[in-house]
């Protein structure tokens, strides 16, 4: 019988303070670096607590919003976010060589990651901000967007995403959070959802339709309400399944 591998990543440093619960469950973290939340204390210490528990780490840049969480879309000039995401990323960078951790990957946050995942203009400049780390740090980005396409194109390394605790629509864009029915948070229902997308390459849409998906990693947003009964469940549940954590 075939076995599977995956990875689980989390957005972390978000001022939720769950990281020494979730971080034995998981492969990989995306700690907040300044855009939405975070700042140079929680960025150390996150990257200390991951070093410890083997986990990968990745930059989480965002839109520069705590008001929203960076999870509305903002009205900045294309000048400015790329600014602000060259300068997020450079911070976390800078505090990661400090503490002799390994750059893994970036991983977009929110709202910017849902519009370079249909927005031509933005994920060009997404990626014009982040073209430094091109040859050396792969990018989670989902299936079928159109900044995996860029950046596919342009010579990034990615990894393609799916999400464990959110609904999808048809398109394979996310349930908004703003309906009831964008949250997964039931481990159960979680299990459910991941296991055809692990095993057979697609996920059920929220209308029912069963639509092809490609991903190397998962993720469970730490802000999840159940995030760590989630997490919990999966690693009991997922190797009888054959699917094991990647390391």
């Amino acid at each position: 019988m075939e076995n599977w591998t995956i990875d689980i990543n989390c957005d972390v440093g978000e001022g939720i303070g769950n990281e020494a619960d979730l971080f034995p469950l998981i492969s990989s973290c995306n700690i907040a670096c300044g855009g939405h939340a975070g700042d140079i204390d929680s960025i150390s210490e996150i990257i200390k607590l991951a070093k410890n528990h083997n986990v990968k780490i990745g930059a989480h840049p965002s839109y520069p919003d705590r008001v929203n969480f960076g999870r509305e879309v903002m009205n900045i000039s294309n000048s400015e976010l790329k600014q602000s995401i060259i300068d997020q990323v450079s911070t976390f960078k800078k505090i990661l060589e400090k503490e002799h951790g390994q750059f893994h990957h970036i991983k977009a946050h929110g709202a910017l990651y849902n519009q370079i995942a249909k927005d031509k203009e933005l994920a060009l400049v997404y990626l014009d901000a982040i073209k430094e780390y091109k040859d050396t740090v792969p990018i989670y980005v989902p299936h079928k967007s159109m900044v995996s396409g860029i950046a596919n194109n342009l010579g990034f390394k990615i990894r393609l995403e799916a999400f464990g605790d959110r609904n999808y629509n048809d398109d394979l864009s996310l349930v908004s959070r703003k309906m009831d029915n964008s949250l997964i948070q039931e481990p159960e229902k979680v299990l459910n959802h991941i296991l055809p997308m692990i095993k057979e390459n697609n996920v059920i849409s929220v209308k029912g339709k069963r639509i092809a998906i490609r991903l190397e990693t998962i993720c469970i947003h730490g802000d999840t309400p159940s995030a760590l009964k989630i997490l919990m469940y999966l690693s009991k549940e997922l190797p009888n399944h054959k699917v094991q954590l990647e390391k």
